[in-house]
């Protein structure tokens, strides 16, 4: 028998942390910052202090030691929440951060441009965000305290909670760069939560068809010979019939929906289907187990 269940080496979530604060430290670095695009998170509210303090301070507080300092209460409760192991993953993983702001040095690769900043930065920061979930830790900042707020609201994902959160701090960047800047990090926020959902939730997105047929027996021969895919028989009721009926339930990838289309339709052209987006799929023959 396959096994569903794997254990993914504690030295890889650290690979993908160190990656995915690299690339989250270069977005920030070298997009938003320069751009003007306060896009959320500690990072964010940084952007704002270091534009604020800089008739204080020559170039302001850096972002890296504003990243530091605010994290530091955020630590203490995720302590007594969510255990060492959280804490500390989340500690590399806000430590890993601030080094990437330290070391990257400031370039402008978005010249200016807050569209190219909101969907180039966007993409990037969202594959460094995602990469860092998935290692079971955060960069600190919303996403850590989106964590510890999920682990009381339960019915909201991380990242719906994160979007509030960065929605506010984005209003505070509204004073601080304008109406135009704030406009294009909201495009920014959004493609890097679309863009780090995607990444933990899976990219390969499958296909269910629900089938509801008098030939039930001979479509769901023809879909576990040909497809090699298992298929289930749900017991039915037609309310206008009062008949009773199989209705059969299937889950495939996008090419096989095709063939399960012309399977049933070369058996009983009659056939009611229904097709629906399985956004992830875990077990044999589709995506595993992960522990």
């Amino acid at each position: 028998m396959q096994k569903l269940f794997y254990k993914r080496p504690a030295a890889l979530d650290y690979i993908m942390i160190i990656i995915g604060t690299g690339l989250l430290g270069f977005s920030i670095q070298c997009v938003f910052d320069p751009s003007g695009l306060v896009i959320g998170g500690f990072t964010g509210f940084a952007i704002i202090v270091k534009e604020i303090t800089q008739s204080l301070i020559p170039g302001g507080i850096p972002l890296w030691l504003t990243n530091i300092a605010l994290n530091i209460p955020g630590f203490i409760i995720a302590f007594r929440l969510k255990g060492k192991r959280f804490v500390w993953r989340t500690i590399v993983g806000t430590a890993m951060l601030s080094v990437w702001l330290y070391i990257i040095p400031p370039m402008d690769f978005s010249q200016g441009d807050y569209i190219l900043a909101a969907i180039f930065g966007g993409c990037i920061a969202g594959v460094g965000m995602g990469l860092v979930l998935l290692a079971k830790a955060t960069t600190g900042g919303t996403d850590m305290v989106a964590t510890l707020i999920q682990h009381y609201l339960k019915h909201y994902s991380i990242v719906q909670i994160m979007q509030v959160l960065d929605g506010l701090i984005v209003l505070c960047g509204l004073y601080v760069f304008g109406i135009r800047a704030a406009l294009y990090a909201i495009v920014a926020i959004f493609i890097t939560s679309k863009v780090s959902d995607m990444l933990m939730e899976g990219l390969k997105f499958s296909k269910a068809a629900y089938i509801i047929t008098d030939r039930y027996e001979l479509v769901a021969k023809r879909i576990m010979e040909e497809l090699d895919r298992g298929i289930t028989g749900l017991k039915a009721k037609g309310m206008y019939s009062g008949e009773d009926k199989c209705m059969l339930y299937c889950v495939v990838s996008q090419k096989e929906i095709i063939k399960v289309k012309e399977i049933v339709a070369q058996v009983d052209p009659h056939a009611f289907v229904i097709v629906s987006d399985a956004r992830e799929v875990l077990g044999e023959g589709f995506q595993e187990y992960t522990k």
